[in-house]
C-alpha cells in the first residue's frame, strides 16, 4: 500500500489499544505517524514516557513547524491543537476547543486530510465525545483510506459510533487488524 502519512485519533479507552500498535509497528516505519488523544490538558509529561515503553518507534511532541518524518510518531500535545500544513509540516495552536477539546481530533484530521489527501490512512479509536467523526469524513471525502476500531472491541463507543454516523468508512477494524493493514504499507 503506498500512503505518506497515518492519523490515528482517540480518547476514553484507546491507550492500550494504541500502545499495542507501536508496540507492532517495524523500527523502520515508512511513513509518519500522528497521534491525536484527548488527554488532561495540565498534565504536561508521562504520555510519551508511558508510550516509548511499548514503541519501537520514536514518539515525540513535536515542534511548531517541525517536518514530519517517516519512522517518527508525533503525539499531540496537551492542551495544543495539532494541524499538518501543505508541507507537511507541524502547526501548534492555543485556539479555542472544538468538541470541548484541545486538541481536537477533528482539526488535526482535517488538516491532515487536506495536506496528504488520498495518500492519508485515518483511523478512529475508542472515545467518549463525538470529536473525530468530521475528521474522519474530511480523509474519506479526500479519498483517503478510512478505519474506525470496531465498536464492540471499543471500552468507550462513542467516537466510533459517531464516525461511522457520519461517514462510510472503509473498514472496521479489531485492533489486530488495524495493526495488520499498517504492516503492508511500503
Amino acid at each position: 500500500m503506498n500512503y505518506k502519512a497515518v492519523i490515528i485519533g482517540g480518547s476514553a479507552g484507546s491507550f492500550q489499544v494504541v500502545t499495542k500498535i507501536l508496540s507492532a509497528l517495524p523500527v523502520y516505519f515508512p511513513v509518519p505517524l500522528l497521534l491525536c488523544f484527548h488527554r488532561l490538558k495540565h498534565v504536561r509529561s508521562g504520555f510519551v514516557e508511558a508510550l516509548l515503553l511499548k514503541s519501537r518507534i520514536p514518539v515525540l511532541e513535536p515542534f511548531d513547524k517541525e517536518l514530519l518524518k517517516p519512522g517518527k510518531a508525533y503525539l499531540a500535545p496537551a492542551n495544543y491543537h495539532m494541524y499538518v500544513d501543505l508541507a507537511y509540516r507541524i502547526a501548534l495552536s492555543t485556539e479555542d476547543t472544538v468538541n470541548h477539546s484541545r486538541p481536537s481530533i477533528d482539526l488535526s484530521f482535517i488538516t491532515a486530510a487536506n495536506a496528504y489527501r488520498e495518500k492519508l490512512i485515518g483511523i478512529i479509536l475508542s472515545g467518549a465525545n463525538k470529536d473525530g467523526a468530521f475528521g474522519l469524513k474530511k480523509v474519506h471525502d479526500n479519498g483517503g483510506m478510512t478505519i474506525v476500531q470496531d465498536p464492540e472491541e471499543c471500552e468507550v463507543k462513542t467516537m466510533t459510533q459517531s464516525a461511522l454516523q457520519l461517514t462510510k468508512a472503509d473498514f472496521v477494524y479489531t485492533t489486530n487488524q488495524i495493526i495488520n493493514l499498517l504492516l503492508q504499507i511500503n
